[in-house]
C-alpha cells in the first residue's frame, strides 16, 4: 500500500490521466469539425492511427462527467491541459512557418528529457505487430506520412513541466500506458521521428485537420480553465452523437488493444 498526499494524488492523476483524455478528446473534436470519420480515410488508417482512432471513441462513447471532474476539479489537471494546448499551438506555428531547425531542436530536446537514457533499458510498450493489429477497416498497401501534432504536443508538454512519464507506472491507467507507448515508439525510431519532421513543415496533407486540432485543445483548455461543466458537457455529448454508430464495434477493439497492452506491460 502507497499512502500520498492530496495534493500527489492529484500531480499523478494529472499526469497519468488528465492531458491522454485531452489529447484524444481534441481529435476527436477536430475529426468532428471536418466531417471526418477516419476509419474511412486511408490516410487514417494503419499504425498509430489506429490506436488515436479506437480510443478517442471509447473515450467519447462513456460519460462526459468521467473526464470532467478529473479536468476541471483537479488544479494539476488544468495547469497540464493548459499547457498541453500551448504546446500544440506552439508547435503548429512552427510549421505553418516552415521553421524545420527549431521546430525540429525543439521536439528533439524534448525527446531527449522525456526519453532519457534511464528509459530505454526495456522494450517498446508498443510495436508494429501491435499497431497494426487492432484496425477498424482494411490498411492501404501504402502508408501515408504524419506529422503526429497530437503526439509531438504531448511530448513537449511532458518537457515544460518537468514530467517524467514513466515515474508513475504503478499508478496508471491503460489508455495512459497506450498514449505512452505510441510516443515512445515515435521518439525511440528516429527514422520516423525524423519524417514526421520533414512532413511537418513540407507536407500539408493534414494541415486542416492539424487546425482543427489546435483550435480543439485550445478550445478544451479553455472550458477546464473557466470551470465550465456545462460547457464541457454540450462539447462532449455533441461530438458523441456524431461518432455514436460506431461506438460497439470501437469499443471491442479498445478492449483487445487495451488487454494487449496490460499482458505487455506485466511481462
Amino acid at each position: 500500500m502507497v499512502f500520498l498526499s492530496g495534493e500527489k494524488h492529484d500531480r499523478i492523476t494529472a499526469d497519468t490521466q488528465a492531458v491522454t483524455h485531452a489529447a484524444f478528446l481534441s481529435m476527436g473534436t477536430a475529426w468532428a469539425a471536418n466531417q471526418q470519420f477516419p476509419w474511412e480515410i486511408d490516410r487514417y488508417v494503419g499504425g498509430i492511427e489506429n490506436v488515436k482512432i479506437n480510443i478517442t471513441l471509447r473515450i467519447y462513447a462513456n460519460k462526459w462527467h468521467v473526464y470532467a471532474g478529473l479536468a476541471i476539479l483537479n488544479p494539476a489537471a488544468k495547469e497540464q491541459i493548459r499547457q498541453y494546448a500551448q504546446s500544440v499551438t506552439e508547435l503548429y506555428k512552427l510549421m505553418l512557418g516552415g521553421h524545420r531547425e527549431e521546430l525540429a531542436q525543439r521536439i528533439k530536446t524534448a525527446g531527449a528529457a522525456v526519453f532519457s537514457k534511464d528509459t530505454v533499458h526495456h522494450n517498446l510498450l508498443l510495436g508494429d505487430e501491435v499497431l497494426d493489429k487492432f484496425s477498424l477497416s482494411k490498411r492501404p498497401n501504402e502508408r501515408t506520412p504524419n506529422n503526429h501534432l497530437s503526439l509531438l504536443g504531448i511530448v513537449d508538454c511532458w518537457w515544460k513541466l518537468g514530467i517524467v512519464p514513466y515515474d508513475h507506472m504503478i499508478c496508471s491507467t491503460p489508455l495512459f500506458r497506450i498514449w505512452l507507448g505510441v510516443t515512445e515508439y515515435l521518439f525511440r525510431n528516429e527514422t520516423l521521428l525524423d519524417e514526421v519532421i520533414k512532413t511537418a513543415v513540407s507536407d500539408n496533407t493534414f494541415r486542416s485537420d492539424d487546425l482543427e486540432f489546435t483550435f480543439a485543445a485550445r478550445a478544451w483548455s479553455e472550458c477546464v480553465s473557466f470551470g465550465a461543466f456545462d460547457a464541457y458537457r454540450a462539447r462532449f455529448e455533441n461530438i458523441q452523437q456524431y461518432f455514436a454508430p460506431r461506438f460497439p464495434e470501437a469499443v471491442r477493439v479498445g478492449n483487445e488493444m487495451i488487454q494487449e497492452i496490460m499482458t505487455r506491460t506485466q511481462q
